[in-house]
């Protein structure tokens, strides 16, 4: 293999993209063969030399790839149940590589999944430190009040503590039932469906809509896409 340059390497490693492989270059976060690199366009060979980010070595024996799911219901986000009931991993079957879905949506949620190999880029999008949006629509029995959604603006009490404020607003109504948006950044088990019940609305439907930067755009109900550069960028750019 011949010389690369060390951003374009990190780039394709699925580390960030290449314009955030620079500050990290710059930054002195990279070594090659145990010397500390910081000029741009200083090359490396990855199969033969030693490159290290932040002391950890870098891997590109793996082809990193990613993909959207728009998950439908009936479906558990593993690979096998124990159970029996149909997960994710029979959408994506002709995925030749070996990958997994970053976060999870329960049996009855709808919605957009990241899949991908990306140990690095998955660690980041689900790191509560990130803060990184992950916004629904929900539909409820009833039609909150204007108090009960500054409740769950605010922070709302659970079981397992209080929430951190959320984005809430109605979309619509329907006769005795209403359309939520609701963005949160936190990962907790049943999150949105336990804060709609908490100030007293049973949900009815819930689907992700987007996940950071990703959207459920060109993607139909059980059907699985590659990302654009544009999207990957984005992630990247993001974490």
């Amino acid at each position: 293999m011949t010389l690369i340059r060390l951003q374009k390497i990190l780039a394709q490693a699925g580390i960030a993209s290449r314009r955030e492989a620079e500050k990290i270059i710059t930054a002195g976060r990279v070594k090659v063969n145990g010397a500390t690199i910081t000029e741009l366009g200083t090359k490396a060979n990855p199969e033969k030399d030693l490159i290290q980010i932040d002391g950890n070595e870098l891997s590109l024996s793996e082809k990193k790839v990613y993909y959207l799911l728009n998950k439908p219901t009936g479906y558990v986000t593993t690979m096998k149940d124990p159970q029996g009931r149909p997960t994710v991993a029979k959408l994506i079957s002709l995925i030749k590589e070996r990958v997994y879905p970053v976060g999870r949506l329960d049996y009855d949620t709808s919605g957009l999944l990241l899949i991908t190999n990306d140990g690095n880029l998955a660690n980041a999008m689900t790191h509560p430190k990130k803060e990184i949006d992950k916004c629904y629509e929900v539909k409820v029995a009833g039609i909150p009040s204007k108090e009960a959604l500054i409740k769950l603006q605010k922070g709302i009490m659970l079981d397992d503590g209080m929430t951190a404020p959320a984005r809430v607003r109605i979309l619509k109504k329907e006769g005795t039932r209403a359309w939520l948006e609701i963005i949160i950044h936190e990962g907790r088990n049943r999150q949105v469906r336990r804060m709609c019940e908490a100030i007293g609305h049973k949900v009815i439907k819930l689907k992700r809509v987007r996940f950071g930067p990703l959207t459920l755009a060109n993607t139909v109900p059980g059907k699985v896409r590659k990302l654009t550069q544009d999207e990957l960028n984005k992630l990247r750019d993001l974490i």
